[in-house]
């Protein structure tokens, strides 16, 4: 029963912690501003709690992260297989990119934080994988995995926040740019060549 209660308690600590972290990173237009010291106060937790829990500040990034993306991976692996995969390949890379552009400074803070590799991190290895899986089916791709790659380097989290707020690009324009460049990728495939001349 003791133990049942400090598991509860942990869970409690850890979805406070969360959800403030999330709360201040969203208000804050700068992720250099978000303390540890922000995120406890603002949980109603000691600070030596967050480094119980998450290790360290970028490890409380990452599972930040992670729990901001869980519905988006549920969404897509639920019913993002009952499209064609074409459809799919576009569908994916648009809701990577909608991610980045909503949680840029949460993702700014994930590099500044040294998180390491993008590659590495395992939001990345989940985008990949469906990713690839379903350029796989799409009649005309050769190499699947390094396509997945090249496509998913169009979204990264640096260049999207250096063309939102650097360049002020139009996050539905860079939606529509991006749709287009996946369709002129995939345009080489044998479904989309032209017909032959008649005799």
């Amino acid at each position: 029963m003791v133990q049942r209660a400090e598991r509860a308690d942990a869970l409690r600590n850890r979805e406070a912690v969360l959800a403030a972290a999330d709360a201040l990173f969203t208000r804050s237009g700068s992720p250099h501003s978000v303390s540890m010291d922000d995120i406890a106060a603002a949980a109603g937790v000691g600070k030596g709690t967050l480094f119980r829990r998450f290790g360290d500040r970028a490890g409380l990034i990452a599972a930040l992260i992670a729990a901001r993306l869980e519905p988006l991976r549920q969404a897509q692996d639920t019913g993002g297989r009952s499209v064609p995969p074409r459809q799919r390949v576009l569908d994916l890379l648009d809701a990577s990119l909608r991610f980045k552009i909503e949680n840029r400074h949460l993702m700014s803070a994930a590099e500044d934080a040294g998180l390491g590799s993008p590659y590495q991190a395992g939001h990345y290895g989940w985008w990949h994988g469906a990713l690839r899986e379903a350029l796989g089916q799409v009649p005309g791709v050769g190499d699947a995995d390094f396509t997945a790659h090249a496509l998913l380097a169009a979204v990264r989290a640096d260049l999207v926040v250096h063309l939102i707020d650097d360049e002020e690009k139009d996050p539905e324009a860079l939606r529509a740019s991006l749709a287009a460049y996946v369709d002129r990728v995939l345009a080489s495939g044998p479904d989309t060549a032209p017909a032959a001349a008649p005799n």
